[in-house]
Order: structure tokens, then sequence, then C-alpha cells
């Protein structure tokens, strides 16, 4: 936290955390305070004290879930693979956590979270597919040599290996297919000489 923001409370960060298991079963896109509020202990009034609005609320649960996805992307550097390994590794091991059943929940939130900021720019959402992309491009980045980072062909390589993973992620997560999916991206990567 920076000077300026105060510390949140221990309850405020208690609810938060109850909120976001809530959020992973039920979703964000129907939250009523009411109902959430009585799954976490707690009162519609205290939620809007503690979030300053509904609005706040969701937006702490989208900063929440995207603490889960920064600390994959972490892994990702934490791994050693780097450059030496390269947007091959990186790719298959993004693909091999995006495609555990455990990581279902947190994945459909962030496909909810990144549709919703696609169509309402203004509300709770704003911003968050956005941010997630730049997340995802820089850790791909980190994982080429700096010979090819830094130019447009890198730049479109680790779009590539983001786009196809983001849309195998949302066809396995409509259908739960998850054989026909991994071949998809281990035959796309693949063809474009990334693995």
């Amino acid at each position: 936290m920076t000077g300026d923001q105060p510390t949140p409370s221990a309850r405020r960060v208690e609810l938060l955390e109850l909120a976001y298991e809530y959020a992973l079963k039920h979703g964000l896109a129907d939250l009523s305070l009411r109902p959430l509020a009585a799954a976490v202990g707690s009162s519609p009034r205290v939620l809007l004290y503690l979030f300053g609005s509904k609005d706040g609320l969701v937006r702490a649960l989208l900063a929440r879930a995207r603490k889960d996805e920064l600390a994959l992307l972490d892994q990702i550097g934490a791994r050693g693979d780097g450059p030496r390994e390269g947007l091959a590794a990186a790719g298959e091991y993004l693909w091999s956590w995006l495609s555990v059943t455990e990581h279902r929940a947190l994945l459909a939130l962030w496909a909810e979270g990144y549709t919703r900021s696609l169509v309402d720019p203004d509300g709770p959402w704003s911003g968050f597919a956005r941010a997630t992309v730049e997340d995802w491009l820089a850790v791909l980045a980190a994982t080429q040599p700096a010979t090819e980072r830094d130019t447009r062909s890198g730049l479109a390589q680790r779009t590539l290996v983001l786009a196809v993973l983001r849309g195998a992620l949302l066809d396995l997560l409509a259908t739960g297919d998850l054989d026909r999916t991994t071949a998809a991206v281990h035959a796309q990567l693949g063809r474009v000489g990334v693995i």
C-alpha cells in the first residue's frame, strides 16, 4: 500500500476473501448484496461501508482475482525458464496451469471480468481486460531472447501464443473438452514454429 491509502481493516480483508470464494462459485454478473452478505456472515450495510459501494466491492473482487492471476504469472519467472527455455516452454506451462480442473472457477470469473470490461468499459470492470492482456504479454516477453523480444515479430509471436491460450481456454470453459483443446494448443503452437 502507498502512504495515501489506509491499510484495510482485518474485517475488510476477511470479508473480501469470503466474498471472493462466493464470487468464484456464483460469478459477478448478477451479484446481489443481500445473498452475498448472508453467505459471508455480514450485512449489506457493512459491505457498503467497507467497500464504499457495490461497484467498489466488484472492483475489489476483480483485483483479488487479478492477484491470483499475477501469482501464476510470477511462477513463470520463478521457474527460471526465461529466454533459455523460451516462449514454447512458457506457453506449455501456462496451458498446463490453465487446463487444471481446480482452476476453472477462477478462470470463469476471469472470463466474466474480461468480457464485462469490454461491454461496460466505464463500470467497475473498467480496464480489466486491457490489464490482463498487458500482464500476460509482459510475462511472455520475458521468456523471449532480447534480440527477438523487442521486434515486431517477437510481439506478434507472443500475441499469437496469448491468443491461442485465451481461445482454447474459452473453449475449454464452454465444453470441458480437455483432450481436444490441449491438442489444438499443441498443434497451433507447433504450426507457427513456437514449439
